[in-house]
């Protein structure tokens, strides 16, 4: 997986917008000011990529810190160029922070990639302070199983075209339906957030509940 990044990293932020269909910053810019940072504060931009989340916490949150963290080192590269200076390596099984160090974590399209996403959640949860705030945007398996079935087919299909045009390679960016055959539902995902912790679990779906916005408060109590 960290290779596939790797080769992806220069044509990432295009392909994000391709398979949002040019909407995937205003899906996240309404995840930044959803999440009403408080002044001064420290954010986690986790599985940055390029540093996409970063960049619209910096401009719409003056006065905020953002510590964007991958485990890619080319995403890095991509994140440093874009101007920002704390940048990370970091495994989001292990996350090198202490507890409680965040207002908020960001996460943009890197939950279904993890090898274990309740560790995860357990690791984001840890270094999030009590009231601090989660936001995901991701992609979700639609509930109705025949919009499911077209869905995946849909992604795989345009992935198999912009790997084949901008790689030569159609697998490329295949690996999005791959990920999602045994991922969750947007509704199976507040719940695991409400298990884990989180209080106050917010959504909103796009495309049909394929791509999934998250807001959730975490717990003081535990």
């Amino acid at each position: 997986m960290r290779r596939m990044f790797g080769t992806i990293a220069p044509r990432y932020d295009f392909i994000t917008r391709a398979f949002s269909y040019g909407m995937d910053r205003r899906w996240k810019r309404a995840g930044v000011l959803r999440a009403s940072l408080p002044k001064g504060a420290v954010v986690l931009d986790l599985a940055c990529g390029t540093g996409d989340f970063s960049q619209l916490v910096l401009t719409s949150a003056p006065g905020a810190r953002v510590v964007a963290t991958d485990l890619t080192l080319e995403m890095l590269r991509k994140a440093r160029e874009r101007g920002l200076k704390d940048v990370v390596g970091g495994d989001a099984g292990a996350l090198p922070f202490v507890d409680a160090a965040f207002d908020c974590v960001f996460v943009g399209y890197g939950l279904r990639n993890f090898p274990d996403l309740r560790a995860a959640l357990a690791e984001i949860h840890r270094v999030t302070r009590p009231g601090g705030i989660l936001v995901s945007l991701d992609f979700f398996l639609p509930a109705n199983p025949i919009l499911r079935k077209m869905y995946l087919a849909g992604l795989y299909l345009q992935g198999a075209l912009w790997g084949l045009l901008l790689h030569g390679r159609p697998g490329v960016y295949t690996y999005i339906p791959k990920s999602l055959r045994t991922f969750v539902s947007m509704d199976d995902f507040s719940r695991m957030l409400q298990q884990k912790g989180y209080a106050q679990v917010a959504s909103q779906a796009f495309l049909l509940g394929g791509i999934g916005l998250h807001w959730a408060v975490r717990s003081a109590a535990r």
